[in-house]
C-alpha cells in the first residue's frame, strides 16, 4: 500500500506535486499547532502597512481544518490539476505557472474590490482563505476544455463534466459550506477560459501569452505525437520516379 501511494505520489507532474505538498504540509503544520493559521489568511491592511507579502502566497496553501471537506479537496486539486498539466498544458508548464498565478491575482483582486462594495463586503471578508477557490478554478477551466465526458457523482447521477462545477456548487450548499468559495473559483475560472480560449478565436488576439521571464525560467518539454507505422516520409526510391 505504502509502495503504490508512494508510486502514485512520483508519477504527479512537477507543480501538481509541489503545490499538493505544499497544501498538505501547511494544513497538517496548522492542524499541530507547528504553524499558526493567523500567520497565513489573506490581511489587504496587514500587506499593505506591515509589508506582510508573504500573505499573498500563503493563504493559497492552507485548506482549513482536515475533515470530509479537506479530503474532498485534496482529491479536487491531485485530480484535476494533474488533469490540466498533463493533458492541456503538456510540455508547457510555463503557460500553466502563468495560469495559476492568473488565478490567484484575480482572486486576490475579488476579494480586495468586493470588500469595498456594499450588501458583498460583509459575505467577501469571511473569505480570508483562497486555497479552495483556486481548486474550484481548475475544476472549473478543466471542464470547460472537456465538456462532453460523462461523469457520476457518489453513483447518484450521471451527467457530462460541463455541469461538473455546478453539481460541486450544489453539493458545497447542501453540506453546509460556503457558497462564496465556489463561486469565487468560477469567476476566476471563466475569466481564464474566455480570455484564453474564448476572445482568441473571436478576434485572433491571445491577451493572455505567457510573460518571457516566466517563460525563460521553466524549460519547455517537448511533446512526442507517436507516427504511423506505414507513413513514410523517405524521398521515393529513383526506379519509382516515372520520367516523361
Amino acid at each position: 500500500m505504502a509502495q503504490a501511494v508512494e508510486e502514485w505520489y512520483k508519477q504527479m507532474p512537477i507543480i501538481t506535486r509541489s503545490y499538493l505538498t505544499a497544501a498538505i504540509v501547511t494544513t497538517i503544520g496548522c492542524s499541530l499547532d507547528i504553524i499558526y493559521p493567523h500567520h497565513l489568511y489573506l490581511n489587504p491592511i496587514l500587506v499593505a502597512k506591515k509589508y506582510q507579502f508573504w500573505r499573498l502566497i500563503t493563504n493559497f496553501l492552507f485548506f482549513r481544518k482536515m475533515d470530509l471537506d479537506f479530503l474532498f479537496h485534496m482529491f479536487f486539486l491531485a485530480r484535476y490539476c494533474k488533469l490540466l498539466e498533463e493533458n492541456s498544458f503538456r510540455g508547457r508548464t510555463a503557460d500553466f505557472i502563468y495560469m495559476l498565478l492568473f488565478g490567484a491575482t484575480v482572486l486576490t483582486g475579488i476579494v480586495l474590490v468586493g470588500g469595498m462594495i456594499p450588501y458583498l463586503s460583509e459575505s467577501i471578508a469571511e473569505v480570508v482563505f483562497l486555497s479552495n477557490s483556486l481548486t474550484f478554478m481548475m475544476v472549473y477551466v478543466w471542464s470547460k476544455q472537456n465538456p462532453f465526458i460523462h461523469m457520476s457523482f457518489l453513483g447518484l447521477f450521471t451527467f457530462t463534466a460541463a455541469y461538473l462545477p455546478w453539481v460541486l456548487l450544489g453539493f458545497s450548499v447542501l453540506v453546509g459550506a460556503s457558497a462564496w468559495v465556489d463561486l469565487l473559483g468560477m469567476v476566476a475560472g471563466h475569466a481564464y477560459y474566455f480570455l484564453e480560449d474564448v476572445y482568441p478565436r473571436m478576434t485572433g488576439r491571445r491577451p493572455l501569452k505567457t510573460p518571457s521571464f516566466i517563460r525563460a525560467l521553466f524549460a519547455e518539454e517537448a511533446v512526442v505525437v507517436a507516427r504511423p507505422v506505414d507513413l513514410r516520409f523517405a524521398a521515393p526510391a529513383a526506379e519509382d520516379i516515372h520520367q516523361d
